[in-house]
Formats: C-alpha cells, structure tokens, sequence
C-alpha cells in the first residue's frame, strides 16, 4: 500500500496492542489485538513528530519521547549515524492501561533503527532487542508475531511460540480513567509465594494454553485464574473485582487484568454477545466510576507482517522473518 507523500526509502509500521498475562500467564502469555500504533516515518533534516489518535500530546512530544530516545540508543549502541525522522503517527493504543504500548513503541524504535541504520536484523534479534529494552518477552512476542504467544527467556535469548486463537472469539477492553505505572503495579508484589499458589497457576497456565490452541472455551472459567499478581494489584485496578463475578454470564468466557492493569480484558464466546456483555459490564460498573468499553477481536498478525518499505513503485514488506 503506497503512500503518495512518503519518498522512497520511507519506512510504514502497524503495531498491534497486546494484553499479557491473561490471569496466570505472568510475563508469559499474551495476545494481540485489532487496535494499533501506525507510523510513517521518513528522513529529514530534524526529528518530528505529528500524532493523531489517542494521547496525541504525549505521543507528539519530542523530549523523553520512546520512540525516538530508544532509536537513538539502538543506533549509537551498533555505531549508527542518527539519522533525524520525520514521523506521523496515529496511535490507537491506550498509555499506561496494560494494552501493550510500551511494547508497541520499543518494537517501533527497533523498526526504524533496523531499517535507517541498515542493521538487517531479523526476527529472532529484533525480539531479543525488545526484550531487552522492555524487560519481558510476552508483550513484544505478541505484538511482533501477533496471535496467542507464549514466551520464554533462555538467558538473553527470546522463545516464542503463537498459535491463531478462535475465529468467533471476542474481547472487551474496560478502560478505567486514570492510567496505572507498570513500576508500581509490580513494586506491590511479593518475593516469595505459597507453593500452593503457584502450582495453581502452573496449572491454570497449562489449561490456559491448550483452550487457545484448541478453541476449548470450557476451560477458560478455571484456566484464567490468578493467584500470583491479581489479587496484590487488586486495589490499584478495582475495576476486576467488580467485574469477574460476571465470568460464565452473558457470553463472558473469562477476565483478567490486562497486563499489569488498571484495564480488564474480557473474553467473549461471539461476536453476537459482545453487546449484551458491554451492557452487562455497564450494569456492573454502575456509579464506580467513568470506564471506556473497547470491543477488539484477537488478530493472528502482528507487526511483523506490516513492515513496509516505500519504493519508487510500490510497498513491500521488509525482509524480517525468520
């Protein structure tokens, strides 16, 4: 897909959100979804940036910016001249809501360096890179490969593997309004755990896994329990609370905090019940606060897919896979 404005040599990114965890899966599970971060970028004599879409203030802002400080560091680090960007951006990812944007964003810096620094990484480094800066692998293994991924380390080394997950399964993101840090969601946590309570989550996880491979909605009630970090982040996102007892009515096949929270990710049978279930969610709520409903479908893409690389002629993706 051609962009009439962007010489060649220009860079395009499409980079979905993610919801990671999923209950058990802690900094292992993640899914990707069918809202995203867009880029164009181009050189120019300065870096710029214009934005669109959600947070367009903070997005468009140059000083601190992810974005841009990330892909200045990639490149000094590999011996890289900075090559200045002129980028647009059209951000559909919630900040600082647990829907991946950290992760959308470093995996952008890593784009644009690979692709203005000539670096020719290919997947498997691009995703070591991301865990690096992002400092877990599920996040940025959904987003890059898109679909139900499960990820591992092994030392400074990214393993995923993804699966598509069901066709006729749907999501509902509740957003709270007020954005909630990844540092202190995890400053709550504890150093240890009961062995009885990480065992249920080795087995939650397990289940977890297998209902997405296999489209086995019946395991989600148990397979999307959490005993490791829902119930210390509980009062920093209390939108959970309210929400679980919800799980097995109204089509809602499970809930979990989405990533580290505040935002709640809800599974849903079909897309025929996505309505009665945000009526449900709206019920729930009732005068606890103002709370963004975003329906989403799981998308099995992810930006891996949708690199592409302005020619004289036409768009082609950039020589990423494996």
């Amino acid at each position: 897909m051609s962009d009439p404005d962007m010489p060649a040599g220009g860079l395009r990114l499409r980079l979905p959100a993610t919801s990671a965890n999923l209950g058990p899966g802690f900094d292992a599970l993640a899914v990707a979804l069918d809202f995203y971060l867009e880029i164009a970028a181009e050189p120019a004599p300065d870096f710029s940036i214009s934005a669109a879409g959600r947070d367009t203030e903070r997005c468009a802002r140059l000083e601190d910016n992810l974005i841009v400080e990330a892909y200045k560091r990639l490149l000094q680090a590999n011996h890289r001249a900075i090559t200045p960007l002129a980028i647009r951006m059209t951000n559909g990812i919630p900040l600082g809501m647990g829907c991946g944007s950290s992760a959308a964003g470093r995996l952008a810096a890593i784009a644009l360096a690979n692709h203005f620094g000539g670096l020719e990484w290919r997947t498997d480094r691009i995703l070591d890179e991301a865990h690096a800066l992002e400092g877990h692998p599920d996040n940025v293994a959904a987003c890059w490969l898109g679909g139900f991924v499960a990820a591992a380390c092994d030392g400074a080394r990214v393993i995923a593997a993804h699966v598509a997950p069901p066709a006729e399964w749907r999501a509902l993101v509740v957003l709270p309004s007020e954005p909630l840090a990844t540092s202190k969601a995890r400053a709550v946590l504890p150093t240890s755990y009961p062995l009885g309570d990480v065992v249920a989550n080795l087995q939650s996880a397990a289940l977890l896994g297998l209902a997405f491979a296999y489209g086995r909605a019946d395991l989600l009630p148990v397979a999307m329990r959490d005993r490791i970090h829902q119930p210390y982040r509980a009062p920093f996102c209390p939108l959970l609370p309210l929400l679980l007892p919800l799980v097995g009515t109204h089509g809602i096949l499970g809930a979990a905090l989405s990533g580290a929270g505040p935002a709640v990710l809800m599974l849903i049978d079909t897309q025929e019940n996505l309505s009665v279930a945000s009526s449900a969610v709206a019920d729930a709520l009732g005068s606890s606060g103002q709370a963004e409903v975003l329906p989403a479908k799981f998308i099995t893409g992810g930006a891996s897919q949708f690199v592409r690389v302005e020619t004289t002629r036409q768009s082609h993706g950039a020589v990423l896979q494996r």
